[in-house]
């Protein structure tokens, strides 16, 4: 368990096999890190913090620090991590604000330099957040997304699985899943087609997802409408998840373009 000499490690932290906490590292007390996992250097994690098997923490992250919501009034909040994370330089993310919550993220994701991960959000597994992807609180990402470089999704947003984000984007309300956005605001260009063919999606299951998706951007019908029409007939799987998430929506999901959505062909 190789520690460098210049780093300080709480004597109440665990720390697993083969995990390597390079110089002037600091752990610090009720933090778990896995086995397998490196710090680079300069990184920084505070608890109630639980780390999973084999992240990677480069230069000067800073992860499991208290919120920044104003309301934090000291309670014990927690981050917990899953396994195969790769956090790049000065990545922040940041514990929950009321007692007993979580911020959460899951497995195989690539956080790049510069990501930050506010308080309370939910982070899936196989997402990539490019160079600045900022999260508010309590935002909602599902597996598989993809956020653009520099971009900003406001608090309590969610984001739809095998979507992706433009660079530079301001996202106000929710992402339907297998969607495109860019802008700011942010708004919908289309489907990922794109990323569907390379997940290996069917051509019936890409059909039905582009049925749902005309349903509820092309069709002229209110949200409540299309959602109603479309669980009249007989949905596939990734239908039904877009016509759910749809349904469930709080902040209401990103609007068309103004000059239209593409959904590509049959």
């Amino acid at each position: 368990m190789p520690i460098h000499p210049t780093a300080i490690v709480d004597p109440s932290a665990k720390i697993g096999a083969d995990v390597t906490i390079g110089p002037y590292c600091i752990i610090g007390a009720n933090v778990e890190i896995g086995d397998g996992t490196s710090l680079q250097h300069h990184v920084t994690i505070m608890g109630p913090t639980k780390i999973g098997k084999n992240n990677r923490f480069y230069a000067y992250g800073s992860i499991g620090q208290q919120t920044q919501d104003l309301k934090y009034a000291a309670e014990p909040t927690y981050l917990e991590i899953g396994d195969d994370n790769t956090f790049r330089e000065f990545c922040s993310v940041h514990r929950a604000t009321s007692a007993g919550d979580k911020t959460l993220i899951g497995s195989h994701n690539n956080f790049l330099s510069y990501v930050h991960i506010a308080h309370d959000c939910i982070v899936g597994n196989h997402v990539i957040f490019s160079n600045n992807g900022t999260l508010a609180g309590h935002v909602v990402v599902e597996d598989h997304v993809i956020l653009g470089g520099l971009s900003a999704v406001h608090q309590f947003c969610r984001i739809g699985t095998r979507s992706i984000i433009g660079g530079c984007s301001k996202v106000v309300q929710d992402v339907t899943p297998y969607s495109t956005a860019d802008g700011n605001p942010a708004r919908t260009r289309g489907l990922n087609i794109v990323g569907l063919q390379r997940a290996g999606f069917s051509r019936d299951q890409m059909r039905a997802i582009r049925a749902a998706f005309r349903k509820v951007y092309r069709s002229g019908l209110n949200n409540a409408q299309a959602v109603e029409e479309l669980r009249s007939g007989s949905l596939s799987a990734e239908a039904t998840l877009f016509t759910d998430f749809v349904a469930n929506t709080k902040r209401g999901i990103t609007p068309g373009s103004k000059a239209g959505v593409e959904d590509g062909e049959d």
